[in-house]
Formats: structure tokens, C-alpha cells, sequence
């Protein structure tokens, strides 16, 4: 058989756009904290912790198109459950990774279940009072677990063993092996039958009941893994601060994870990690302009619904239809 003998740079060549920009990012991550003090390492930290928020609401709007106000509730909820099992118990907050997504998962099952029903501005209001309560129940210091007012303290760094990540390098690596995994995980899952099960009931829900498709099964999943995602980020923003308070799982950090997804592109991953790096890197560059905070986001988001409704990098769905979507949930996934 006759070698092929490929010619310098051909292989590069064969790497789409998307092959190209994802080893950009990579390698931008992996040299970034090198490059930087560690004030600039601490703000990819958080750059990291929204991009995973930005991605477990991202299942939830952009792929099943169900508003979600109250999304802080579940952050809140992992970092509560990551605090008060550790400071109490002592278990290790790498160990509780699994633990607070577990419990941010099944509260999200108990109080979503009730409620999945609902469409549309239904939905997103209730949504809202069900993240005020959950602040709200977090102040007033229920069986005296959560501290009231003044929140948890004294959470210990991530470690596990031997191994200790108590360093701003260390934690950055942490947070975004997680979010890489977290990419990994959701690609999958956007290509498998769940995926196009989701996609189905974002174009056409009455279709898509017609058809045979359990409606409600497939939003409170969505439901169920978006809030796991979100009490991932919420131990390991406890790690990091090592405290919590219900000063911190407000409205507007609802708010803020909504634009995360509007900005960059509803059921697109890249999207969120623009419209997290929006949201979390852009108010640092201009931060002698942080009184205007509020003022700018609203700006760019209107200006994003007049030029850019898709978001900035919006998702290629391929333009499908129901009949497609439906067409494709029928057969399996190899």
C-alpha cells in the first residue's frame, strides 16, 4: 500500500474552526496563571465558578427554554450543605463535591416538581419567590444550622489526604478541571437522546407530548442536573472563601446567571463561557467605573436584544423544525 506523506502544517489545516479556538482556550488556561499575580489568579477563579454557574442554568434556559429566576437558590444550597457538613463533621470539601451536588439536586426534585407545570412568566415568577425563600429561610438560622445573617465560618480549604489546595494556583486548576469535565459531560449529553429530547420541547412542547414524549420527566431532569451543576459551584466557592453568608445568593446573582446565558447564546457552551467572562473579567478591567455597574448591564443587554438576540455566539441548531427534532429523538444514539 502506498504511504500518503503529508505535507508541513496539512494536519493543522484538517482542524476545524472549533478544533482551533478550544485549543486556543486550553492553552490560554493552562499558561494564564503563570503569567499573572494572584489577585488576576483569584479573578479566573471566579471567572471559572461562573462559567459553571452560567452552564447549569444553561441546561435549563437554553436547552429546554424554561426561565429560571431563583437559580442562586441552588448555589446557595451546595454551599450551605458544603459548609455546615464540614464545619461540623469535618468532612473534607473535596469529598463533599459529590455531597453538595447530590442535595442541590434532590431539593430541586422536591420544590420543582410542584411547580414544572408552569410556562412561560409563571414560571419565571415563581421561580423568583422560590429563591427569595430559600434566602430568606437562610437568615432566619433554621435548627441553627446556617449562622442567620452572619452565615457559616471557618470551612476549610479543599484537600483530601495529603493532597491540599490551598493556594490561589491550586484552586484555579481545581475549578476549571471541573468546568472542562462539566463541557465534556454537557456535549455528550446535547448529541445523546436526552439532548434532542430537550430540544424537541424547547421548539414545540404540545408536539412534542403528542408524540409520546414525557414532558415533565425530561423538565424536572433538566431541573435536576441544572441545580447539581450549580451546588458543584456553590462548594467550591465555599472552599475558597472559606465562609457563606445569604448576602452572597441573592436576586441579583439570579440576575447575573441569567445574562451569563442571554449574552452568550442560549444552548451554547462557548456562549457561556463569553457571556461568563462578560459578567465576571469585564467588570475588573473597568472596575474605577463600578458605580455604573448596573447601568452598563442593562445597556448591553438591551443593545444584545436590538443587534444580537441569539447571543454572541449562539448555539447552531441547524435550523429544526419539530418534525425533525422528532425524527431524530426516535432513533438511538450510537
Amino acid at each position: 500500500m502506498k504511504k500518503v506523506q503529508r505535507k508541513p502544517g496539512e494536519t493543522l489545516k484538517q482542524l476545524n474552526r472549533g478544533e482551533l479556538i478550544t485549543i486556543g482556550f486550553l492553552a490560554v488556561l493552562l499558561v494564564y496563571p503563570f503569567l499573572v499575580s494572584n489577585y488576576l489568579i483569584d479573578a479566573g477563579f471566579f471567572f471559572g465558578i461562573y462559567a459553571l454557574l452560567g452552564l447549569s442554568l444553561n441546561i435549563v434556559l437554553g436547552e429546554v427554554g424554561l426561565f429560571d429566576l431563583g437559580h442562586a437558590g441552588f448555589f446557595a444550597i451546595g454551599a450551605y450543605a458544603t459548609a455546615i457538613l464540614n464545619t461540623r463533621f469535618g468532612i473534607p470539601t473535596l469529598v463533599l463535591i459529590p455531597v453538595s451536588a447530590i442535595i442541590a439536586g434532590l431539593f430541586a426534585y422536591i420544590v420543582t416538581s410542584p411547580i414544572i407545570h408552569l410556562r412561560g412568566d409563571y414560571l419565571c415568577i415563581v421561580t423568583i419567590g422560590m429563591g427569595e425563600i430559600i434566602r430568606l429561610a437562610l437568615i432566619n438560622n433554621p435548627f441553627e444550622l446556617t449562622g442567620g445573617p452572619n452565615g457559616v465560618f471557618g470551612i476549610d480549604f479543599p484537600s483530601l489526604g495529603f493532597l491540599k489546595i490551598n493556594t490561589s494556583l491550586k484552586q484555579y486548576f481545581l475549578v476549571w478541571i471541573i468546568v472542562l469535565l462539566c463541557i465534556a459531560g454537557l456535549r455528550r449529553l446535547q448529541a445523546s437522546r436526552i439532548g434532542r429530547a430537550w430540544n424537541f420541547i424547547r421548539e414545540d412542547e404540545i408536539a412534542a407530548k403528542a408524540s409520546g414524549v414525557d414532558v415533565r420527566a425530561y423538565k424536572l431532569l433538566a431541573f435536576v442536573l441544572g441545580a447539581s451543576l450549580a451546588g458543584v459551584a456553590g462548594n467550591l466557592y465555599a472552599g475558597k472563601l472559606m465562609v457563606v453568608s445569604p448576602e452572597s445568593f441573592t436576586f441579583w446573582e439570579s440576575c447575573l446567571m441569567f445574562c451569563i446565558v442571554l449574552i452568550g447564546g442560549m444552548g451554547s457552551i462557548p456562549g457561556v463561557l463569553i457571556g461568563a467572562a462578560a459578567i465576571s473579567l469585564v467588570p475588573e478591567i473597568f472596575r474605577p467605573f463600578a458605580m455604573y455597574r448596573m447601568l452598563s448591564f442593562g445597556l448591553v443587554m438591551i443593545l444584545m436584544m436590538m443587534f444580537r438576540p441569539g447571543g454572541i455566539w449562539p448555539r447552531k441548531r441547524g435550523g429544526v423544525d419539530a418534525t425533525t427534532l422528532l425524527a431524530k429523538f426516535g432513533r438511538r444514539h450510537d
